[in-house]
């Protein structure tokens, strides 16, 4: 184990390095899960974050919330996991984390595989969570936010299979931008046989009202209305839609394809064309007191299309004002159901996003059982990586974007969980406690 101090990060390992190393090519004897914990010992958590700065960086938000407990259904719950070490990519910047870390006498590691080894030859730790979100890295010309979160993610399946074993690992929003990486991290999880969990932390906010579509609900048509301006962005809404139609009858049967409109001349002409989105968006708006027509006066709105193998439609639109809004037409049902998820769940003092995803990360390392099936995660991951593609053609750009078919998402599971998300009071703006003054 190292000394808690700042270390230099090692530069980024090369794809063909990767897939040269033999300890992917042999998993004769592998086992998926630890061995049987006492009940008297708490899981033993690495952190590897991409960059662990002001107290709105997502490294924050998680990791002191693991470290110190959090609120939870109207209450402050204790941690039930130790973090035992953290890898931070941009440690440089990272003055935050450093202090957090020296305060709380948790080493800093210079490798991923370093940190959930403790600085040893064989997996250590009980749970992995991967806070792969801020920091300083470029974005491509499609919009994707080049976070390396697949890189980091590989080097913790590295350690799984030369130890012949794996544990929990929580992977915060996306899997990655790229599709095939975010199919191999799925794959991986599925073949090495450890639960795996990540998204956003929208569909487990507090909601008005407090209810949950129940499973197999014959949803026909759904919409998602909130802010869309980038990749992660649209992520929030996409899981959001996905974390509601993968409810309907029969389960979830895998995306058929994905298309982006940008701009909102475009499409409010694809709303036009299509009246079951039109109506559920005058409904939200009705449930909002808007006037008729208030969304489609944003010039800048965007839609993501979503086509489902069995015929369900899905869309996420623009809008403001809302909060997170789902809509969603029921057969049998006169109006829509509709469910929001608005404004922040705290304030700010206490790292507001983040105390109902951190109750369910914890969860997954206690039990080891996802909290929802993965194969939701991957399809969120999909949707917004087809969706930034959509709008681009060998390096053009064109305002209604392709439709994308992908036979890839081809992904089908039923959600059998119960409501997950937040509720009671919401936690008092009160200063949050980190070890140190400042």
């Amino acid at each position: 184990m190292t000394e808690n101090r700042p270390l230099r990060s090692k530069p980024l390992a090369t794809r063909r390095e990767l897939f040269g190393t033999a300890a992917i090519a042999a998993l004769t004897g592998f086992t998926g899960s630890a061995a049987a914990q006492t009940a008297q010992r708490r899981p033993r958590i690495a952190c590897c974050v991409t960059f662990w700065g002001g107290p709105g960086s997502h490294a924050d938000w998680i990791i002191c919330k693991l470290m110190d407990g959090y609120w939870w259904q109207g209450a402050h719950t204790p941690s039930r996991v130790d973090v035992v070490s953290v890898y931070i990519h941009q440690l440089d910047t990272s003055l935050l984390g450093q202090k957090v870390c020296q305060a709380k006498n948790i080493p800093i590691f210079k490798t991923v595989g370093e940190a959930v080894t403790l600085g040893g030859k064989e997996l250590a730790v009980d749970g992995v969570v991967i806070v792969g979100e801020h920091g300083n890295y470029p974005t491509d010309l499609k919009g994707h936010w080049l976070l390396p979160r697949w890189w980091m993610y590989q080097q913790v399946i590295r350690v799984f299979e030369q130890s012949k074993r794996s544990v929990p690992v929580f992977n915060d929003k996306h899997l990655s931008y790229n599709w095939d990486d975010a199919k191999w991290m799925f794959d991986k999880s599925r073949e090495l046989n450890f639960p795996l969990s990540g998204g956003s932390s929208i569909p487990v906010y507090f909601r008005k009202p407090e209810i949950e579509i129940a499973a197999d609900t014959p949803i026909k048509n759904s919409i998602v209305v909130g802010a869309a301006p980038d990749e992660g962005g649209i992520f929030h809404c996409i899981d959001v839609l996905q974390c509601f139609v993968e409810r309907r009858k029969g389960g979830e049967t895998g995306v058929n394809s994905v298309q982006s409109i940008r701009g909102g001349a475009e499409t409010w002409k694809w709303v036009e064309r299509n009246p079951w989105a039109g109506r559920l968006l005058d409904s939200v708006a009705a449930k909002f007191n808007f006037k008729q027509g208030t969304f489609q006066e944003d010039a800048r709105a965007n839609v993501c299309i979503v086509e489902y193998n069995d015929g369900t439609k899905g869309a996420v639109i623009s809008g403001r004002n809302v909060g997170w809004t789902y809509a969603g037409e029921i057969e049998g049902q006169n109006e829509p159901t509709i469910i929001s998820m608005l404004g922040w769940p705290g304030p700010f003092a206490q790292y507001h996003a983040s105390n109902a995803q951190p109750h369910w990360i914890t969860e997954m390392m206690v039990t080891k059982q996802e909290p929802f099936h993965a194969g939701r995660l991957l399809l969120s991951t999909g949707i917004t990586n087809h969706y930034m593609e959509s709008n681009w053609e060998n390096g053009s750009f064109s305002a209604v974007g392709r439709r994308i078919e992908t036979p890839m998402m081809n992904i089908r599971y039923r959600s059998t969980r119960g409501a997950q998300f937040s509720t009671g009071a919401r936690p008092p703006d009160t200063a949050y406690l980190r070890g140190f003054e400042k």
